[in-house]
């Protein structure tokens, strides 16, 4: 009987143990005691001005059963949300809206915790538990218009000197039509920034809006102040020119092929793809090479000469030429012209007008074999359908150096040098820049006015 009850007991024993295993086993593997805590992310890079709204998303693969969020400032602690009746769902987000801070918290602890729907931790779920040290800054950044042109011109350039300055700074620009942006370059001393920018092109008279200076903080404070100027408007010419079967064959295929385009089946298609893909690309890529290698350091003298024309040269082509391709008397596409066409002798020499480095040389499709030279100041001269280089990329450039020689490269027929004057990757109007009156008046002055007040300031 004993012997009996013992192996009834080891079996017991044995069952208890088996339950055991498979609850275990259950509660170790099944989804619903899963163990990982929810995920908190939130918008904030250390900084507030306990204005705008902080985005907080949670997470969890179980749902989100409860979250609280408080902040602590000194001996102070104050709720600001406290949710435990929440929708299912994997994830939640809500913002944490302004808060009344007295003008002495410089700093504050927020604190965010979370528990999800899962069944480990006794049911109560798993916890996440996150603290962010938050610097308030509530003031704006100080940005100042020193000087500036007094006007632009459609397709045009101005000068602008600025002031612009926060303990916190983020990101300081100008913005044409709250759009195109301009960097600040840093100018004599700290604190002080000069930019020179442009009116593009394809915004016409009609639709200028305003031009602003805009600094950030890293609390996402932000001061805009208006540059004040004066707009003319610019006379657009237009030309009518006819696309022959000669020009595509010859021409518009080549580039194609050379710059790694497929070739449309008819001559329409190959002809506007040449003109408006190829094209495209090849002026993002002058703004891009522009952007990424102008100069951005401390500029203290403005010694940019007039531009000067190749030598003995005839005008076949100005900026701002509005074209219109015809193709069997019907018109297929449209472009700009935005550079002057000069021709001379065949191969004539190019020579540089303005010191400066080369910042690209190569083929860049109906460009042709181009050249394109950083002066300082967001300034670079464009030399395109060039026949051979004669500098390299990188080279330091010397006023009177010859650089290239003219060519029929790219989207052309005959030998020219297609001049473009570039301010911050925009083509500007070159006439402009080959003027030393325009020059002295609209950029030098401008900058040795404001050289007085900063050399003055503390």
């Amino acid at each position: 009987m004993r012997r009996q009850n013992s192996n009834i007991s080891k079996f017991l024993f044995f069952i208890f143990i088996i339950i055991v295993i498979v609850i275990g086993g259950f509660v170790y593997f099944s989804p619903l005691f899963e163990k990982t805590a929810p995920k908190i992310t939130i918008n904030n890079n250390g900084y507030w001005n306990a204005k705008d709204d902080i985005k907080v998303s949670l997470f969890d693969d179980s749902g989100i059963k409860s979250f609280k969020v408080f902040y602590e400032a000194g001996d102070k602690t104050e709720v600001i949300l406290d949710n435990n009746n929440l929708p299912k769902g994997k994830s939640i987000g809500f913002n944490i809206k302004a808060l009344t801070l007295t003008p002495d918290i410089k700093e504050i602890k927020l604190v965010i915790e979370a528990y999800d729907n899962s069944m480990w931790n006794l049911f109560k779920g798993n916890r996440a538990y996150e603290e962010y040290n938050l610097k308030i800054d509530k003031k704006r950044p100080i940005a100042r218009v020193i000087t500036n042109s007094y006007n632009i011109r459609r397709g045009g350039s101005a000068a602008v000197v600025v002031e612009v300055s926060d303990e916190n700074l983020e990101d300081k620009y100008i913005t044409f039509n709250n759009d195109t942006r301009f960097e600040l370059i840093p100018y004599m001393k700290e604190g002080f920034y000069t930019a020179i920018i442009a009116w593009p092109i394809d915004i016409e008279f009609d639709s200028f809006e305003r031009v602003n200076l805009v600094a950030v903080d890293k609390a996402n404070n932000k001061t805009i102040t208006k540059i004040p100027l004066y707009i003319k408007d610019l006379a657009i010419k237009r030309d009518k020119l006819t696309i022959s079967d000669n020009f595509v064959n010859r021409v518009s295929i080549p580039v194609l092929q050379k710059s790694g385009y497929d070739v449309p089946t008819t001559n329409v298609e190959i002809f506007v793809k040449q003109n408006e893909e190829l094209r495209a690309n090849n002026v993002k890529t002058i703004k891009k090479v522009s952007l990424d290698n102008m100069s951005k350091q401390l500029e203290t003298s403005f010694d940019i000469k007039p531009f000067k024309r190749l030598q003995n040269s005839k005008r076949f082509a100005g900026f701002a030429e509005r074209r219109s391709y015809y193709y069997d008397g019907e018109k297929i596409d449209e472009a700009w012209h935005l550079g002057m066409d000069w021709a001379s002798i065949k191969h004539a020499p190019i020579e540089i007008s303005n010191k400066g480095k080369v910042i690209f040389s190569d083929y860049l499709g109906i460009y042709g074999n181009t050249l394109i030279v950083d002066h300082g100041f967001g300034i670079q001269s464009l030399y395109a359908h060039t026949s051979r280089f004669n500098v390299n990329k990188d080279q330091e450039l010397k006023i009177g150096q010859e650089i290239a020689n003219t060519g029929s490269t790219g989207a052309v027929f005959g030998d020219h040098l297609h001049f473009g004057v570039l301010v911050q990757g925009i083509e500007v109007n070159p006439l402009e820049w080959m003027d030393a009156n325009w020059i002295k008046t609209r950029v030098t002055n401008i900058l040795e006015e404001a050289n007085q007040e900063i050399r003055s300031s503390k």
